[in-house]
């Protein structure tokens, strides 16, 4: 499915070489390798196999049919170097951290839940600071284990429980992780302050800066490099996110929900408040800041509201965008039809930028493109760069319910959310369109892309048993096509 990046291979690499002396000189011996393995309407079938457990999709059948690739391969490299001079002193390098396999058999609910999560950014070229205050609640009656938060690329400024600063020997901190060891019993706040560089961020996750404005990708396991925090789909708060940058750098400051409050500060700078009243897992957070220009249009929704909607892009790239709104009314008004699904909120965006990493992102309330996903013009564009962008634009609409309202439990069930929206927006496709050349279209992809793929040596069934790198699972082809082939099956079948 052209929206998502095709897989990153993993690769691992040994201790570093020692820099030689200035007084002796070093022969290199070939490289050594070594490998380890470690262990009510037409569509409604296709929800018809899925229950709801609070906000979280459950299968009620089980998909014997598929297994697992069984051999998973890290690979470790090393220099071994001699010296044909006095040998140095001797040191202990380091052991590589070595990436951990995730089980799905070792699932289990988390120690703790995040029930609001208030936000405050203060954008800026050098640094960016970002301040999370947290209201955590047990997950289990009588839990009293540490808790533990992902992080990466963090410099950790304070951290407060119920306003009191944490001495340093009540939480410890490693390249990956930040652990409270003793948090209080029952309900209680916290605040913690890091420092983060999004011009250095050439990752593309959490958030990043590129040609002078500032964009997030936290799907899969990118929050945890904006600030600390339990990074999993199954933990779900109320977000608030107050955004403070210059206004001549940055005029435009969008996050997810509804704008609450803007205005001017000092400093020739300039403030934005959002709010999400719906609570989704941290992946959907977003924001973006920079010099942009939007088209604005609006849609009144069956219940009679009226939503406002706006696509934001470089002011150059405005005239292209009129397709794109096209398609974004016509998703909203197939789904209501359809699935009887009405947006939620009173403001739905979209931005389009040249050099966003991922394609295009669901979100909440702020989707993100790649310009080509979505910009159009008559003199360049093809039939199907109009029917790709149709696609697109209502299937990243489309998970505002299969995927954001009603979320995956952990990362095993991502074909759940993915599958089942491709299905939706290949039908509202064929709707609009001519279904039989559609089907056709979609068979001769399944041919050409998805066999191959599930023959050869990155095939994985639609639920993994285990992972290593969660990015590894975005497969265009075998994530999106194979689930949505099932979801396809379980419709014609009820």
């Amino acid at each position: 499915y052209p929206h998502r990046p095709y897989p990153r291979l993993l690769a691992h690499s040994g201790s570093e070489e020692q820099n030689p002396q200035p007084d002796q000189e070093y022969q290199r011996l070939p490289y050594s390798s070594s490998k380890r393995g470690s262990p009510g309407n037409k569509y409604s079938g296709c929800l018809a196999n899925l229950t709801k457990e609070g906000s979280h999709w459950t299968g009620t059948r089980s998909n014997p049919l598929l297994s697992l690739h069984s051999s998973k391969f890290v690979s470790k490299r090393t220099a071994c170097l001699i010296a044909t001079g006095p040998s140095p002193a001797a040191t202990e390098e380091p052991e590589m951290d070595l990436p951990k396999e995730i089980f799905l058999k070792d699932y289990k609910k988390p120690d703790y839940l995040f029930d609001t999560v208030d936000l405050e950014f203060q954008l800026g070229d050098e640094k960016t600071m970002v301040t999370s205050k947290i209201a955590v609640s047990p997950g289990n009656e009588g839990n009293s284990s540490p808790l533990t938060l992902h992080g990466c690329d963090l410099k950790l400024l304070s951290i407060k429980i119920n306003g009191t600063e944490l001495k340093s020997d009540k939480y410890t901190v490693d390249p990956r992780h930040l652990t409270i060891l003793t948090p209080p019993a029952g309900v209680f706040n916290m605040e913690i302050v890091t420092e983060i560089y999004p011009q250095l961020n050439t990752s593309l996750e959490g958030l990043y800066r590129s040609t002078g404005n500032f964009c997030t990708q936290c799907e899969a396991e990118g929050f945890r490099k904006i600030t600390y925090f339990q990074d999993r789909p199954d933990v779900m708060a109320k977000y608030t996110c107050r955004i403070e940058g210059d206004k001549t750098l940055y005029p435009v400051l969008l996050s997810n929900g509804n704008l609450i409050e803007q205005g001017d500060l000092e400093g020739g700078k300039h403030y934005a408040l959002w709010e999400d009243p719906f609570k989704k897992p941290c992946y959907l957070f977003a924001l973006v800041a920079g010099q942009l220009e939007c088209r604005e249009d609006s849609f009144v929704t069956c219940s009679g509201r009226k939503v406002t909607l706006r696509i934001w892009t470089p002011a150059q790239d405005l005239p292209k965008t009129s397709h794109a709104m096209y398609s974004l009314k016509e998703a909203m008004k197939w789904d209501e039809e359809v699935f009887g699904l009405e947006y939620d909120l009173d403001l739905f965006n979209i931005v389009v930028v040249p050099d966003f990493n991922m394609g295009a992102m669901e979100n909440k309330s702020l989707n993100v493109f790649q310009s080509r996903l979505v910009l159009a013009s008559p003199e360049a564009a093809t039939d199907g760069d109009y029917a790709a962008i149709l696609g697109v634009i209502g299937h990243e609409y489309f998970h505002n319910w299969t995927g954001n309202r009603v979320t995956c439990r952990d990362w095993f069930q991502l074909t759940l959310k993915e599958g089942l929206t491709v299905f939706r927006d290949q039908e509202f496709s064929s709707d609009l369109g001519c279904r039989t050349v559609k089907r056709i279209a979609d068979v001769s992809k399944l041919r050409s892309y998805q066999f191959p793929q599930d023959a050869g040596p990155m095939a994985h069934p639609i639920r993994p048993l285990s992972y290593i790198k969660m990015d590894n699972f975005y497969t265009g082809q075998l994530l999106f096509l194979k689930y949505y082939a099932l979801n396809r099956v379980y419709n014609n079948v009820n």
